[in-house]
């Protein structure tokens, strides 16, 4: 290979490197499929395959981008959900609903489950059923973690609530056993004021009978 093929090879090893690390921080998080490019129902082996295929282009130690570490961490963590099965499950879920929902737009009544993403009636749409099924899982994705999101907050907020109860009721015993103090500190002055008031009684009570 002569020094001019050589350098417009490395050169297109590094652009396909860039492209792919931009391809990453722009595809929907919230679905693994998106940031390791595979189409839904990919294979474990699939899976695996695919991630070691994109390591080997953008692993940090491999290829130096700004958003490089970034966009692995991404992909890492999609291999991840992807690669274990309850995870799995919840995503297949999700994009199994997606297709019904956009094969129900498509075909009517006469939508079924168990039609073939190769059946005819789905062929040469705009844009395609593959993309379709991609765009409504985004926003089934997007109300599902919108809804963990509120429970959440709302669960924060319960806690929040039992908490500032809690502390008020701390609060309160506190401030019982300081005033049951405050009370005790005060006895032998109340007993003192009462010894008083009693002998001043007894005092105008035998003077009045003096005078009578």
């Amino acid at each position: 290979m002569s020094t001019v093929d050589s350098v417009l090879s490395r050169n297109a090893n590094d652009l396909a490197k860039q492209l792919e690390v931009e391809r990453i921080m722009k595809a929907f998080k919230l679905n693994p499929y998106d940031i390791l490019d595979l189409p839904f129902g990919a294979s474990e082996a699939d899976v695996k395959k695919q991630f070691r295929k994109k390591s080997l282009l953008i692993h940090p130690d491999k290829y130096k981008h700004e958003q490089g570490h970034e966009a692995f961490d991404f992909m890492k963590k999609a291999e991840g959900q992807l690669s274990e099965p309850s995870k799995r499950a919840e995503i297949d879920a999700i994009m199994t609903h997606s297709r019904t929902l956009v094969l129900k737009s498509i075909l009517g009544t006469g939508y079924s489950t168990g039609i073939a993403d190769t059946d005819p009636r789905l062929a040469n749409l705009t844009p395609p059923f593959d993309l379709q099924i991609r765009a409504k899982a985004k926003e089934v994705l997007i109300e599902d973690e919108l809804s963990r999101r509120r429970k959440q907050k709302l669960t924060f907020a319960n806690e929040g609530a039992e908490k500032a109860k809690q502390e008020a009721e701390v609060i309160a015993r506190k401030r019982k056993v300081e005033d049951q103090a405050k009370w005790e500190e005060r006895r032998e002055d109340r007993i003192k004021d009462w010894r008083d008031f009693s002998n001043k009684k007894k005092k105008v009570k035998k003077n009045a009978h003096v005078l009578g």
